[in-house]
Formats: structure tokens, C-alpha cells, sequence
């Protein structure tokens, strides 16, 4: 099988040749750009710096020679904006508070200060810093810049301001991002624009230059709690202006996509979500189902649903909103034991990710360990398909170049175990 057939079959509940591999198809199954350099250095590629496709958590592009290198069967196509608001392109050279050379878009303007780096929305430094990076840190943290609320009278407008048309930028990129994977091989990954709906990672709007309307973290969920209607309003307009947007991408790019990633809002914690599922039902599902179904009756893509931490009561839920994917399948969580999941809901719906623990096992186990784990997921999860091996959410910064690389062998023994 290509990697796109290798893939595909797993998505659609058939057994694949092998286990299918993600590694950099999305922000969400990403490797930070420190640890995407030591695997370079690791399998000896050509040492250059490492272009850092997503700033806001600092992760780093898996290139053509480092995919070969890892068995990834994936291949992305990032939005045209990143998170600040800017596009990525006329690459600059950055050091790193870490000391790090990498590489970043021209218009990525910051700020280095005695506490850490600022980051400019839009490029603007006409405009107040949208995000800091801790000087210890590694990835940068939304600035939430909450104007005054009138509670009683939200303006659905306000929260409204980044949704659009696609715009000519948009279009001219697609049409060149198209043919570039057409005829890859590769499945083709992509986070659609405008379908979050309430990805709290989206709610500061760190790519606005003074966004107005409910920007606070605190102040978004209360306002779920307080004004369901209010939200469901606003989610409703969200996603007339997305249906638009994706017949403009299927005109363009809808015989490349393979897997539209739809939205990355958190439904779960530790120990339990966020909010019950009759909120979930009455908010949420009618929308996506909205925004599957077109998916699914005008395109071929599968759709991917992200979601951190103890979701298991909502994966009914979620299947019955149409999407075809979750991820990052939390198996630390509460509830979500990979066996059980497996047994439920593994008929109906793809796991993507679960394949270690990236909160201990991968950064503080040992190369054993992380092995013992993979080769665990890997045989709870593979068997029928439905299943595509990535870790629990990114690879963070300082986790052990041994330990990815066990991952990774520890995917390959699998592979070649069952082969």
C-alpha cells in the first residue's frame, strides 16, 4: 500500500498492510522544534535549521527526508495563517531563548525582554503583544486582553470579527499548496478555518491586533455556562460563513485532502469534562453534525475531531455528530483505558494518537518503557484497523531523543512482527 492507501484503509475500519504513522500532520500531532532537531542529528540528515511551522507551540516541520526516516505517513498542509495572524513564508533565521538557531517566517516580530519573548499580532508592532514565551519556557502563552463586558447585551459581531469569506491570499495559496502533495503518495492532513467553535486556544485571539468581544478564558466558559443561547447563536453564524469556505476549498483542493482536521476544542480534563452532555448535545453536536455532513456528502475527506482528556462518555456523541476521527485519545485520563475504548467504540470511530504518554512515559521514562507502552497500545488498538499510530498530543521539548527514537522502533518491531 502508499502511505494514502496505508491510511485510508486504517480510517475506514480495514486492516492495513502496517500500522499508518503521524508524525507533523497537524498542531495537534506535532514534535517541538528542539526535539524535531536532535532526531535530524540522530538519523545523520543534512544538519540545517529547523523551520518552526507553528509558532504559537514552537513545533517544528517534519520534512520529506526526516519522514522517510520515521515511517510517517502523513504529509501536511498548514493553514495559511498561523496563530499570530501571519503567514509563513520568506523564512528568517531566530535564536531561541533555549539557544536554538531556527527558522521563522519574515513576519514574526518579537520582543525580547528581561522575563521572556513578546510576540506581535499580525507582525504589527503597532499593536499590543498577543502572546509571551516565558524565559524558561518553550512555546508561548495567549496575552488574554479582555476588554469591558456588557454581559447583558453581547454583540454576536464582536466574536465574529475573524470569521470571513476566504480571502484572495487564501485561495492563491491553496492553489499553490494543491499541487505540490497532489499525487504524493502521502495522506494529505489539513486544519479547516473557521470550524473550531470555541477551541479555547482560538477564544484570545492571539492573531488580532485588539480582538473585542468575550476573550477571556474564564469569561468564555462562563458564558457557556450562563448564555448557552448566546453561544449557539454565535456557532450558527460561525458556521454559515464555513460551509461557504469549504465549497471554495473542495473547488480548489478536494481531491488532495484526505483528512480534514474540523476542530480542536477540549471536552475533557483529568478527570472529567468540561460540561455534561446534554450542554454538549444542545450547543455543540447539532453544529459539527452541520459541518460533517457536508463534509461527507461533498468530499471524500474524513473528519478529525481533537479533544484532550476524559472524553469516553462523549465518544457516542461524537460518532453521532459524524466524525470519523478522535484524537489525541488520552489513555492517562480518567475512564479511558485503551482496552475499553477499543471494545466500545472502536467499530465506529478512528484513534489517532494514544500511542504513548507524552505526560511521563515518553519524556521521563526510560527507553524500555517507552517500548513496553507502544508495543501495549499498539496491539489494544491496531487489530480491525481503526487506529493510526501517533503520541498523546505533541512531543514536548526536552523529552528524550532515545525515547522517540524507541517509539518509533518499537512502531517498526510491531509493524514487522504482523507484517
Amino acid at each position: 500500500m502508499t502511505s494514502k492507501e496505508r491510511l485510508r484503509a486504517a480510517v475506514e475500519h480495514r486492516q492495513p498492510d502496517r500500522l499508518p504513522v503521524d508524525f507533523g500532520g497537524s498542531s495537534i500531532t506535532g514534535i517541538h522544534c528542539s526535539v524535531v532537531e536532535n532526531l535530524r542529528r540522530h538519523y545523520r540528515l543534512e544538519p540545517r535549521p529547523v523551520k518552526v511551522c507553528e509558532p504559537y507551540q514552537m513545533l517544528g516541520a517534519i520534512e520529506d527526508d526526516l519522514r522517510e526516516a520515521m515511517g510517517v505517513d502523513t504529509a501536511p498542509i498548514f493553514p495559511h495563517g498561523t496563530l499570530f495572524g501571519f503567514p509563513n513564508d520568506r523564512w528568517k533565521e531566530w535564536r531561541t531563548p533555549w539557544g536554538q538557531n531556527v527558522l521563522v517566517s519574515a513576519h514574526f516580530e518579537v520582543d525580547e525582554r528581561e522575563d521572556g519573548v513578546y510576540i506581535y499580532p499580525q507582525g504589527d508592532r503597532g499593536a499590543a503583544p498577543s502572546a509571551h514565551l516565558p524565559k524558561t519556557g518553550y512555546f508561548f502563552d495567549a496575552i488574554v486582553r479582555q476588554g469591558a463586558l456588557d454581559e447583558d447585551n453581547l454583540n454576536l459581531e464582536d466574536n465574529l470579527e475573524e470569521f470571513g469569506p476566504m480571502s484572495a491570499a487564501e485561495e492563491a495559496y491553496w492553489r499553490e499548496q494543491a499541487p505540490r502533495l497532489r499525487g504524493s503518495g502521502r495522506a494529505v492532513v489539513t486544519h479547516l478555518g473557521g470550524t473550531a467553535l470555541g477551541d479555547i486556544a482560538l477564544v484570545p485571539a492571539p492573531f488580532l491586533k485588539a480582538p473585542k468581544g468575550v476573550r477571556g478564558i474564564a469569561e468564555w466558559y462562563m458564558t457557556v455556562a450562563s448564555n448557552p443561547a448566546f453561544v449557539s447563536a454565535l456557532f450558527d453564524r460561525q458556521v454559515e460563513i464555513a460551509l461557504g469556505n469549504l465549497a471554495r476549498l473542495n473547488a480548489i483542493a478536494g481531491d488532495v485532502i484526505d483528512i480534514a482536521v474540523v476542530c480542536g476544542t477540549d471536552f475533557g480534563t483529568q478527570e472529567s469534562t468540561f460540561c455534561s452532555r446534554a450542554t454538549f448535545n444542545e450547543v455543540w453536536k447539532p453544529r459539527y453534525r452541520r459541518i460533517n455532513d457536508w463534509i461527507h456528502a461533498n468530499t471524500p475527506w474524513k473528519t478529525f475531531k481533537h479533544t484532550c482528556g476524559a472524553i469516553e462518555s462523549l465518544l457516542p456523541d461524537l460518532v453521532e455528530a459524524g466524525f470519523d476521527i478522535v484524537n489525541p485519545v488520552q489513555c492517562s485520563a480518567k475512564g479511558m483505558d485503551p482496552r475499553l475504548l477499543k471494545e466500545r467504540h472502536g467499530d465506529r470511530v478512528t484513534f489517532w494518537g494514544g500511542g504513548v504518554n507524552t505526560q511521563k512515559t515518553l519524556p521521563f521514562g526510560t527507553p524500555q518503557e517507552v517500548r513496553r507502552e507502544v508495543l501495549e497500545r499498539c496491539e489494544i488498538f491496531a487489530p480491525g484497523g481503526g487506529f493510526v499510530f501517533n503520541a498523546i498530543h505533541n512531543v514536548q521539548a526536552l523529552t528524550p531523543t532515545e525515547n522517540v527514537v524507541a517509539m518509533i522502533e518499537a512502531v517498526r518491531e510491531f509493524n514487522g512482527a504482523t507484517a
